[in-house]
């Protein structure tokens, strides 16, 4: 049903350089060029995750007694920016999207044009929560050039998530609610694009890159130059920063130029656009603290010991052993149901697509007790990404499995073999993607499901014209027709759970 099919990711509407060269390589010239005439940045990086905490030894007495390496940051392996400068006539020029793979480009060669950018003042730079990133990709380059090799500083700078809560009438006078929303979401309500993290996590290291972690990585980028278009557009409408009549038609102050042109340490921009940044922009300061990772020794040779003495409990815990609960032998009702925590939400979406009982968490953020009461309580099993949810298996009777799979057609198949879940065609789309509900028995009809959409949901009208039948989750209310995205949903699922047409 058409409401039901996952939107397709987001990628950037235009081509994507990868940076791979030195000076000497094409893309390398243009990042330059770019760079340098840039009035917009958006900032973005990549590195590998990590584990916290090293591997625990085999002799659990060593295991305690063995002093923890000193942590370190990860290493940035890619950087991702999108530049736009003035335009023609005083409208927005074309933006340039560049993916630089920092394994590949020297160092060197980059630490001068990046250090002139983040500081200087006529280019306003956007990024989100993007202090860890600099920290980081700071950490990177003194590493590989010596300890002053570092970035001190970024400004001005703007962070989308102050742009998101201005956009959404947020009085900027007042603290920002302290749960942000993500980037993905950001985007989807300003800009109703949707964009898939299932690369967030994957490995940045390895190399060749695939061409979806490149188009991932370039929309993080490209998408900050349109939410701050958004941001620009309201502003300027509304008038808050230059009255109008002190600009030309293409924005600038011809009298204010002139006097730019006269002196070699003036910053000559559109005033407009310096009003903005002396307004709404701010700097990220990097201190010698942020410079150091921290960790703390007592609480690493705590979880050393820890980890040690837990070690044989759960060794081979990743594979899954002994019954499902809903097992009948057990005293289940035979009915497969799943738990998917915050992390795998897209599987979730993918197991109600097939029929399957996925429910997720009622918290954006829940505690492992939570989620476990909630297993053991509804007899599922919870399905994670998070190793560290493993250690509490022995709470829930056994009733955690890790997936394994990075992406979300890949966990589908994962979790159908692994629990020999039994998938007919029938069931495909039986459930309500959005809260995991079930449809009503018979389907609506298009006068019907007019009435049920009023002050809720908009049915196209160029649906009206065709004999459709209409259906409605018992629980949330949300209407779903068979469309063509439902009819692709569906041959894409049988494909995907070896279902025969």
């Amino acid at each position: 049903m058409d409401a039901a099919a996952p939107a397709p990711p987001a990628s950037p509407p235009l081509a994507v350089h990868l940076v791979t060269g030195g000076g000497s390589s094409p893309e390398h010239a243009l990042l330059l060029r770019s760079l340098a005439a840039a009035r917009v940045v958006a900032l973005d990086a990549e590195w590998k995750p990590r584990r916290r905490g090293p591997a625990v030894a085999d002799d659990p007495s060593a295991a305690a007694a063995a002093t923890p390496p000193p942590p370190q940051f990860p290493t940035v392996t890619l950087l991702q920016v999108a530049c736009r400068g003035d335009g023609d006539g005083g409208g927005a020029a074309a933006a340039e999207v560049f993916v630089v793979d920092l394994l590949a480009v020297p160092l060197a060669e980059l630490r001068e044009p990046l250090r002139e950018l983040f500081e200087r003042p006529e280019v306003l730079k956007l990024g989100f929560r993007f202090k860890q990133d600099l920290v980081y990709l700071s950490a990177t380059f003194a590493a590989a050039l010596g300890s002053s090799a570092g970035f001190e500083r970024v400004e001005p700078f703007l962070d989308v998530t102050n742009v998101y809560y201005y956009l959404k009438g947020h009085d900027m006078q007042k603290r920002l609610p302290r749960e942000t929303k993500s980037l993905a979401t950001i985007c989807e309500e300003l800009l109703g694009v949707y964009l898939s993290k299932e690369l967030q996590c994957s490995d940045w290291s390895y190399r060749p890159l695939s061409e979806g972690q490149i188009q991932y990585a370039a929309s993080d980028a490209y998408y900050l130059l349109d939410i701050f278009d958004l941001f620009h557009q309201k502003i300027r409408t509304e008038g808050k920063c230059l009255p109008t009549n002190e600009l030309t038609s293409d924005g600038h102050c011809p009298q204010r130029d002139a006097e730019c042109s006269s002196s070699e340490d003036a910053v000559c921009f559109d005033d407009y656009f310096t009003s903005v940044v002396m307004k709404y922009a701010e700097k990220i300061l990097l201190t010698e603290s942020d410079t150091k990772p921290h960790s703390s020794r007592r609480k690493e040779k705590q979880k050393l010991a820890t980890n040690a003495k837990c070690k044989e409990k759960f060794e081979g815990s990743t594979e899954w052993q002994g019954l499902p609960p809903w097992d009948p032998s057990a005293g289940g009702d035979g009915c497969p149901k799943f738990l998917c925590d915050v992390m795998i939400e897209g599987l979730a979406k993918h197991l109600r697509c097939v029929g399957i009982d996925a429910a997720t968490p009622s918290s954006r953020k829940p505690e492992p007790r939570e989620l476990l009461n909630q297993t053991y309580k509804e007899r599922r099993v919870l399905l994670t990404r998070d190793v560290k949810l493993l250690k509490y298996q022995y709470l829930a009777s056994n009733q955690v499995y890790r997936v394994k799979s990075l992406l979300k057609h890949d966990q589908l198949a994962e979790v159908i073999d692994t629990f020999q879940l039994k998938i007919s065609e029938d069931k495909l789309m039986s459930r309500c993607t959005k809260c995991n509900g079930r449809f009503i028995q018979k389907p609506l009809t298009l006068d019907e499901a007019i009435e049920a959409s009023k002050g809720f949901q908009i049915i196209p009208s160029c649906l009206f014209k065709r004999n459709l039948e209409f259906w409605k989750c018992t629980d949330c209310n949300q209407l779903y027709w068979e469309g063509t995205q439902y009819h692709n949903a569906v041959q894409k699922f049988l494909s995907v759970c070896n279902i025969s047409d």
